[in-house]
């Protein structure tokens, strides 16, 4: 059986005095994603010298995962940088060269979407037929109307109907079907082929999202997220280069890979404890068996600290708070983490000898023409693949290969993610050649994807508001504890960041950087004495 044991500490600080001040405040980073990355560096920089990253895998980045394939850099996690004025990951990318190679298409100004905006979107339905272009922006003028009307409900306090159930899906359907079946030009079977647009357009949506389905996103709080002016730029050669940025300063010794976390013993609670243990290790200096907090990792060991911030996902949290803190959160933040969404975005990348679409193709949407009037976007396991929303033309061909995109999210993704490789290049083979009407598509040379919800490390791509839950929520999940109005103990015990945590700019890497150097502040500003 393997034995415990007690991490000492050896760095005296000359510094300060007294039992508590004989050295620097020891503090622990759990994750070496954007988030712990961004507060260790912050940390670091402005002086502090007894700073822990703890990594459970055997890698940097979190979330994000660029992956080399021959001359090419895939993207299983993060892909945008999400607008530029104020942006720290668009200046950081900026500042070293990063995005000189980005084309006007990787460079986009408006709203992002999935897909490049140089060519055309072509609409195929199930039947084998492109949906004709004018039909196809009569419908997206119609629905991006709609799509901002569901901003003014947080923007400017409008009231949600009972009808709408809070939800942005619920609402968007209900408005887009009711105009489009009150359109006095169209023909029935143009308002079947719109009808049918409603749920693969609420398909990207929810891709967008992270969420299973548009219907369990908060109507009232969607306008919220915040989005940071400036065009939207994809780095060629790796989102990963932002986070070697970020740790190029921090050294070797500071990140342990593969050193999962099993508990946060906070507020002393497991003090005595640990000194009866410590009784049997002269190794632990006096000072350290009291710590506020100790972290007890997978193989047994127990780091005590004074500060640890927590930046592990959302998906985490929801499976793991009841046994990754002791004592255990409290009710508030527990709430917080049950009523806020975090779900499933994947990618299924598909290389092919060569292309199978037109030069001016840049993405193959796939309009399921049975959908017309449906209200789920639920699937039996066995038709996960309907919710594949489109594949995107990776461009350019220079640089890609001849690469399709697709994107599938909510549990369907999870069905998929079970699924080996040759199933899912199989099936989605079989749908292109579907949806096209070409039945001699070869199957393609190469599949990569991700599988954000199936990995216990990650369990979910990135958060949302769900029905139910508010910015507030956020916040509260964001709360350093213990809290400060009912505790007289040392503050700032155990903190939280993560692009979850961020109330305007959560579910993007600018959220995660920011919230990291957020709790990173709390602490300077804490110690600016000692730090002087």
């Amino acid at each position: 059986m393997q034995s415990c044991e007690i991490s000492a500490d050896s760095t005296d600080d000359p510094l300060s005095s007294g039992l508590r001040r004989k050295r620097q405040p020891r503090i622990v980073v759990i994750g070496a994603g954007l988030a712990g990355l961004s507060a260790a560096k912050a940390l670091l920089d402005s002086g502090f010298t007894d700073v822990t990253i703890l990594e459970a895998t055997d890698r940097i980045g979190g979330r994000v995962q660029s992956v080399k394939l021959g001359h090419a850099t895939f993207e299983l996690g993060a892909t945008w940088i999400h607008g530029s004025h104020g942006n720290p990951v668009y200046h950081l990318a900026e500042d070293n060269g990063l995005l000189e190679e980005t084309t006007d298409g990787e460079r986009s100004v408006g709203r992002i979407s999935l897909y490049s905006k140089n060519g055309v979107a072509y609409h195929l339905t199930n039947n084998g037929q492109r949906i004709p272009k004018d039909v196809v922006e009569e419908f997206s003028d119609l629905y991006n109307e709609v799509y901002n009307l569901t901003q003014e409900f947080f923007q400017r306090g409008k009231p949600v109907n009972a009808e709408s159930q809070n939800s942005v899906g619920v609402f968007t359907r209900d408005v887009v079907r009711k105009r489009v079946k009150a359109d006095p030009d169209d023909t029935e079977a143009v308002k079947r082929l719109k009808l049918a647009m409603i749920q693969q357009y609420l398909k990207v949506e929810s891709c967008e999202s992270s969420s299973h389905s548009m219907d369990e996103v908060s109507l009232s709080e969607f306008g919220e997220w915040t989005e940071i002016p400036g065009a939207h730029h994809i780095i060629p050669c790796g989102f990963i280069k932002i986070v070697e940025i970020l740790a190029r300063s921090i050294p070797e010794s500071v990140i342990q890979l593969r050193k999962p976390v099993k508990c946060i013993h906070w507020n002393q609670s497991v003090s005595k404890e640990i000194e009866r243990v410590a009784d049997h290790n002269s190794d632990l200096p006096e000072e350290d068996k009291g710590s506020d907090v100790f972290v007890e990792c997978e193989d047994c060991e127990f780091i005590p600290a004074d500060h640890v911030i927590v930046t592990v996902s959302l998906g985490v949290l929801k499976k793991r708070h009841e046994s990754l803190f002791h004592p255990r959160l409290p009710e508030e933040k527990v709430m917080a983490i049950e009523k806020l969404g975090i779900n499933t975005t994947d990618k299924i990348f598909l290389e092919f000898e060569e292309p199978f679409w037109s030069s001016e193709c840049n993405s193959i949407q796939f309009v399921w023409e049975d959908e017309a009037e449906s209200e789920s976007l639920t699937y039996p396991e066995e038709l996960w693949y309907k919710k594949i929303c489109s594949f995107d033309v990776l461009y350019p061909p220079e640089r890609y290969g001849h690469v399709l995109s697709g994107w599938i999210c909510g549990e369907e993704a999870l069905i998929m993610e079970k699924c080996d490789d040759e199933t899912v290049a199989e099936t989605c083979t079989e749908m292109l050649r579907k949806f096209t009407g070409n039945p001699n598509i070869p199957k393609p040379r190469r599949i990569l994807r991700s599988s954000w919800g199936s990995n216990p490390n990650f369990r979910g791509s990135y958060s949302y508001t769900q029905v139910g839950s508010s910015g507030a929520d956020v916040e509260k999940l964001a709360k350093p504890l213990p809290y400060a109005e009912s505790s007289k103990t040392a503050p700032m015990q155990v903190m939280f960041s993560g692009e979850a945590t961020h109330r305007k700019y959560y579910s993007t890497t600018h959220g995660a950087v920011l919230s990291g150097q957020r709790e990173a502040a709390h602490l300077i500003e804490m110690y600016q004495d000692l730090l002087q």
